[in-house]
């Protein structure tokens, strides 16, 4: 284990308390501990397990099944226009366009007036319902009933009523998404449910691309609805043989169980276009949903929810009483408070009277004698094991449900008062003839997503995924356990069903079941259950079917991925931290006097005044625009860092003035703002879930706010999960509430993303026109947070193990379309040796976030630091990623416009492939360069994979791979991979730019001619992209400036390559062709010397001979100084 210590100047800064002589004991004792190793290990006792979670507890393992039974009401199923719908919505949104954002009242669309206002919901977004109708929960003992029985306190539970009424509403896309959505019935006398639960469209969704499909048939063999549908003007009628054979159809392909598969009980809706089509199957009791490719006449739905009787929604209650006079429940109530009273006398002994004075990072309590707490050694607790019995109906007795801590919960010496009670929501998704599902980052573990659930216990983890964004104090690695960020996106990959996905809207604290279950005939089905603490079931399907199809409805769904500022895909260098201005000046001479190329530098909390976030420590950087501009006249960037606690200070001007303004999170009362515990000691947080809020932040990086800092400034987002130190599990209660009264469990899992997307507007708008594309790494992230910036691993370690996880987390961001990620190179706490350093360097080098970082514990460890050997190899690996910064460059291009991701697995390029599917040790970038990173020490040789579809290029001997086998399948091969090789290959029928001039930083190179790589298929062609732009303003989308050049190559008809050209504004670019040249092409595999190759353009008829060299041995072709450029069209022929 690596040893492991805190930011002790942070505490010695903070006024810990008033007494001067405790504040010198305690820094005193905090030096002489800095020195104290520890051991490298997570502190279990500080992160709760499902088990400790109520809601987890409850409705793990179908535990409260039998207490959940949901029908469709047909008399309230109704059938909208879309039309009308669509119509409806646009003018409800105008009606109410000058009222506070967050705010604006969308109704449904398309009902009478009574409708509307029983199904408004002010936070709903994107396309109107198209069908809805009533869910009623008929189990002879609901939640509600079991409760008031529970708690009940003398009251006549015969005159009360238990009746369980939930909304549901089915939006279709024009994309294939449906979007399945339960909420609340609203009752107007009801204290807890007449306003609709909290959701966060408005705060995630990407509405401008989110169309309504135009047209949809609904049909049913239930009468009395099929009736309802053949009133609608808007609905083709279809026969009623017709009706009844593709009902039947539907029935059979989906193997419904024989007591539901009643014709009678479905209603089928039909939505597309004739090239592409989709059907929804919507089982009326017990209520489930099928999708099906409506082009499929046979086959297994691609997805289905709520098969298995695990939908659970717990309305809002009234928690009148407290006590029964029954048996079992008094036993439960003297439990619960033996185990209180047990719990609070711990909590008392927790500190042996000591005063608690200040936290770690940890959590672990520092005293005013200068102590710190000691974590305690907890036995770890034996395996549960799972023998499926929530797959099986149970004959649970009345008191076997679990009833604790509805309305109350304790973790630790925190009590969450829960004032609404039990409000979980949770429902299984199945993928039928699915064994491959990915996706709910982030956990420190293998891509695809392991077993968590399964019957006779046979799977990976006893613990389901951990959905709740913490930061976790020296993470493990193999585990569920919850991390800094996370999104609920599972995407399923078959070869029988293709690519399906699902994303499960939810930001509350989620747990997620995976489960395989063996099905007639052979096949395997994927199940995962998931289980929020709050919300709605708000549920996205996305159809597929291949990766670019679901990955285009996932951009449209959430948005898209900003093009970064090029500088941001160079190397980054950081520490915590540079001490001081001389420490950062001699940091970058020493890079440009080894002539290595890196683009930022980065500084950390100790920069600041005592940790005063948009300030300077005048004594150790007393001049720092001085210090930038010097950086920046040598193209280099600085970064940074700005967390999200604000010191409680009312000298500091950012505290005072959030303060008078109310900006920041309050307390359960709603009357006191929110004091916990991070880096500068005593701090407040501001409330990013409000719009003015987040506006009065992004103005504090206004120049004349944000003293010191210049265009060439940008920013880190660090502890932004929020990391509360003397928190529950590290971060917020869950009772806090904002400034709208909406509870943080409600949005805890948005905070993070908030936070940076305020910051990269901030840093947006400081500049003249806004048109400065910024830069923010953050920590934390929710689903959208592509939109906003990076994203890293966190604080990883320098072993050898954490290098292997990078590769399997990275892929699982991608997988989530979360692309603009990386892993901290060398590992942030502990110390690297040559060999790790120089694998990690070469590793990320093909990695989309390249950044070096390492704990001030830590040796330094600048690329010179080990010797002058390792040094030019470090020095080789970044070189090879600056010559592919053109590549790059246009990767992340494609990915903003398709939404497929920069880093790809193996299956979302070769989908037909099954055994790449768990393939996480190799990856794609774009779908031209295969990557095997050197993870082990020692190493000599790699194990890679290729697939037989396409040829092979090694990158550095540009030499084809020899490879048998058949096309369609793989093959594995052993590759040399000494110290000085990562194994890298071109696909053939690929073209690849780069800019092969050594320089020292992105900026240096921006008019460097291109080189042009071409790798021959086995038809002799390739083709490539090229994108181009200013790479560093928002030109590109404002004036459409930029230009995209695409090369061909088809030595059957003797064209070596084509340049075929595409502008967005063609005035602006072509005065800049001449800065856009090629300077070399690189033809590979050309099998002998031609006799002549020739150039044709637009501007001359004449064919002009070009001056090659061909390589005998290698059959590589070089086309030297063609003196064209890449804005121009042309064409180079050869004469065999």
């Amino acid at each position: 284990m690596m040893p492991r210590h805190h930011r002790s100047s942070s505490i010695c800064s903070g006024a810990l308390i008033a007494r001067a002589t405790t504040i010198l004991a305690l820094c005193a004792i905090i030096s002489t501990a800095i020195f104290l190793p520890v051991a490298m290990a997570v502190d279990r006792t500080k992160f709760r397990t499902c088990q400790q979670t109520s809601f987890c507890r409850r409705h793990r393992h179908g535990k409260s099944k039998r207490l959940y039974d949901y029908k469709l009401v047909s008399e309230s199923v109704q059938l909208h226009n879309v039309k009308d719908a669509v119509a409806n919505a646009a003018a409800s949104s105008a009606a109410v366009a000058s009222e506070k954002r967050g705010l604006l009242s969308k109704f449904l669309g398309g009902y009478s007036s009574s409708e509307t206002e029983q199904l408004e919901d002010p936070f709903v977004r994107g396309p109107p319902a198209i069908f809805t109708a009533k869910l009623v929960n008929v189990a002879p003992l609901t939640s509600t009933k079991l409760t008031a029985q529970t708690y009940g306190d003398g009251c006549d539970l015969s005159k009360m009523s238990f009746e369980e009424e939930l909304q549901l509403s089915v939006h279709l896309h024009e994309d294939g998404v449906a979007r399945i959505r339960i909420k609340e019935v609203m009752e107007e006398d009801s204290s807890v449910r007449s306003t609709p639960r909290w959701t966060s469209d408005e705060l995630v969704l990407n509405e401008d691309e989110m169309v309504a499909v135009e047209e949809v048939q609904a049909i049913s063999t239930n009468p009395a609805i099929q009736e309802k549908f053949d009133e609608s003007e808007s609905n083709n009628k279809m026969p009623a043989v017709e009706v009844k054979n593709t009902v039947s159809s539907l029935i059979k392909r989906a193997n419904v169980d024989s007591s539901s598969n009643n014709d009678d009980n479905f209603i089928v809706l039909t939505y597309g276009s004739n090239e592409e089509q989709w059907k929804l199957m919507i089982q009326i009791q017990p209520f489930a949903v099928y999708m099906f490719r409506g082009n499929e006449e046979d086959g297994p739905p691609i997805i289905a929810a709520g098969t298995n009787g695990l939908t659970h929604f717990e309305v809002r209650r009234s928690k009148e009483c407290s006590t029964t006079t029954t048996s079992t429940v008094n036993q439960i109530e003297d439990k619960t408070m033996n185990d209180a009273a047990a719990d609070a006398n711990e909590d008392v002994n927790r500190h042996g009277g000591k005063e608690v004075v200040g936290y770690w990072e940890d959590g672990l309590a520092i005293y005013a004698d200068g102590s710190r707490e000691e974590r305690k050694e907890v036995a770890e607790e034996e395996d549960e094991v799972d023998k499926g019995e929530g797959r099986e109906e149970r004959r649970l007795e009345e008191e076997e449900f679990d009833t604790k801590d509805m309305w109350e919960e304790k973790f630790g010496d925190h009590i969450d008062s829960k004032p609404y009670g039990p409000m979980s929501v949770g429902m299984e998704l199945t993928f039928p003839s699915s064994t491959h599902l990915f996706g709910l980052p982030e956990h420190a573990s293998s891509t695809q997503l392991k077993t968590t659930a399964g019957m006779d216990g046979h799977h990976y983890y006893k613990e389901p995924y951990r959905l709740y964004n913490l930061d976790v104090f020296e993470y493990e690695l193999d585990e569920t356990m919850a991390l800094y960020g996370h999104i609920p996106l599972v995407v399923s990959q078959s070869v029988k069903t293709g690519t399906a996905g699902a994303f499960w809207f939810n930001p509350t604290e989620t747990f997620v079941d995976i489960e395989e279950t063996p099905q007639a005939g052979g096949d395997m089905d994927s199940r995962t259950h998931f289980m929020s603490e709050s919300g709605i079931v708000d549920l996205f399907l996305l159809p597929g079917s291949d990766p670019a199809s679901l990955y285009g409805q996932y951009a449209r769904l959430t948005g898209r991925m900003q093009l970064p500022p090029i500088f941001s895909l160079g190397y980054h260098q950081c520490r915590w931290n540079y001490r001081d201005e001389a420490d950062v000046y001699f940091v970058h001479s020493k890079f440009e006097e080894l002539d290595y190329p890196y683009d930022v530098l980065w500084l950390d909390i100790e920069h600041t005044d005592g940790k005063r976030y948009f300030t300077w420590d005048d004594k150790t950087f007393p001049n720092p625009i001085e210090m930038q501009n010097k950086l920046g006249a040598t193209g280099r960037r600085m970064v940074t860092i700005i967390d999200p606690h604000i010191k409680r200070d009312n000298q500091y001007y950012i505290h005072k003035e959030a303060t008078a303004r109310g900006l920041y999170v309050k307390d359960k009362s709603g009357n006191k703002d929110y004091d916990g515990w991070c880096w500068p000691g005593s701090s407040s947080y501001l409330d990013f879930t409000v719009e003015k809020v987040r506006n009065w932040w992004a103005d504090q990086f206004n120049y004349d706010k944000y003293k010191g800092s210049t265009p060439t400034l940008f920013t880190w987002n660090d502890m932004n999960e929020p990391s509360v130190f003397n928190g529950p599990e590290v971060s917020m209660q869950k009772d806090l509430l904002n400034l709208n009264n909406v509870e943080h469990r409600e949005w805890h899992n948005l905070y993070g993303m908030l936070f940076q997307r305020s910051t990269a507007e901030g840093l947006t708008q400081r500049n003249e026109g806004a048109n400065v594309r910024p830069f923010v790494l953050s920590r934390s992230f929710f689903a959208g947070s592509q939109r906003y910036g990076a994203i890293w691993t966190g604080d990883n370690a320098a072993e050898w193990s954490h290098l292997q996880i990078a590769s399997p987390m990275l892929l699982g961001l991608n997988v989530a379309a979360l692309s603009f990620v990386g892993a901290d190179v060398g590992g942030f706490f502990g110390n690297c040796d040559a060999e790790l350093i120089t694998r990690w360097m070469q590793a990320a080098a093909y990695q989309p976030f390249f950044r070096g970082h390492a704990h001030h514990d830590s040796k330094r460890r600048e690329p010179w630091m080990f010797g002058d050997e390792t040094m030019v190899r470090l020095r080789h690996a970044a070189m090879a990623r600056y010559a592919l910064l053109p590549f790059w460059y246009t990767i992340f291009w494609q990915a903003g416009v398709s939404g497929m991701p920069v880093m790809r697995t193996m299956w979302m390029q070769y989908p037909d492939i099954p055994g790449l599917y768990s393939i996480d040790d190799q990856y794609l970038i774009g779908s031209d360069l295969l990557v095997k990173p050197v993870t082990s020490a020692g190493a000599t040789t790699s194990h890679v994979l290729f697939p037989l579809s396409d040829c092979w290029y090694d990158v550095d001997t540009m030499q084809r791979v020899k490879l048998a086998g058949a096309p369609g399948s793989y093959v594995a091969k052993t590759v040399e991979s000494g110290i000085d090789k990562i194994p890298v290959y071109q696909r053939g029928g690929s073209i690849i730019p780069r800019k092969l001039r050594l320089r020292r930083s992105s900026y240096l190179m921006i008019n460097d001619p291109y080189t042009i790589y071409i790798a021959l298929n086995n038809e002799l062609k390739a083709e490539g992209t090229l994108y181009m732009d200013d790479e560093t303003t928002f030109d590109h989308e404002k004036r459409d400036d930029y230009g995209v050049a695409t090369f061909s190559s088809d030595l059957s008809s003797s064209i070596i390559v084509q340049n075929t050209v595409t502008l967005g504004n063609k005035s602006a670019l072509q005065e800049s062709k001449d800065e856009r040249m090629i300077e070399r092409i690189v033809v590979m595999s050309i099998a002998s010397k031609p006799k002549e190759i020739t150039l044709t353009t637009l501007s001359s008829a004449t064919a002009i001979p070009m001056e090659f060299h061909y390589d005998e041995e290698s059959k590589i072709l070089v086309i030297r100084k063609p003196d064209v450029s890449a804005l121009d069209q042309w064409t180079m022929n050869l004469t065999p």
